[in-house]
């Protein structure tokens, strides 16, 4: 534990830190799995582009909790240390893909997004001017996941956008 490091915090409790960030690492490893096993199912028009898509998300976000985790620890916490805590501390939830079309699957994957963007916009509002390390952090998971969002809805526009060209082509 960093003990000067965790003295510059101020007008938060380090624990309640910890507690926000370990919810966020149980997001983190199932959003991870979530992008993971939805690359492996997603079927339909254009789903190569979306599996690239997933897949890249995929390891992003491994990434987003390794940076959790190792925040968590600097902190003197302990990360969650069994997956089962994952589904009691998380904010997003996770829901396994029950329609694998690929318009379907990146509906579900932009609305876990959106969940994380929501996530992170409160611990960046609670950590601004208080722990600038946890906020730095913060931040670029937050960056991170607004660009998630924004590759998913583009993706997501350009294979409705074609299913309606071919529809009209049709008629």
């Amino acid at each position: 534990m960093a003990r000067v490091g965790n003295s510059i915090i101020k007008g938060i409790e380090v624990d309640e830190i910890i507690k926000l960030l370990n919810k966020a690492y149980a997001d983190e490893w199932l959003a991870y799995y979530q992008y993971y096993i939805e690359e492996k199912v997603v079927s339909g028009i254009m789903s190569k582009s979306a599996v690239v898509e997933l897949a890249e998300h995929a390891a992003d976000e491994l990434r987003h909790a390794d940076m959790i985790a190792n925040r968590i620890i600097q902190l003197g916490g302990t990360p969650l240390l069994n997956p089962k805590e994952w589904f009691t501390h998380t904010n997003c939830g996770y829901e396994e893909p029950k329609d694998f079309d690929v318009v379907a699957i990146l509906e579900d994957a932009i609305k876990g997004e959106q969940c994380a963007i929501k996530t992170y916009s409160e611990i960046v509002d609670l950590t601004r001017d208080r722990d600038i390390v946890t906020y730095d952090i913060v931040s670029q998971i937050l960056a991170d996941e607004v660009e998630h969002e924004e590759d998913l809805q583009a993706l997501k526009d350009d294979i409705t956008d074609f299913i309606e060209q071919v529809k009209k082509s049709m008629k």
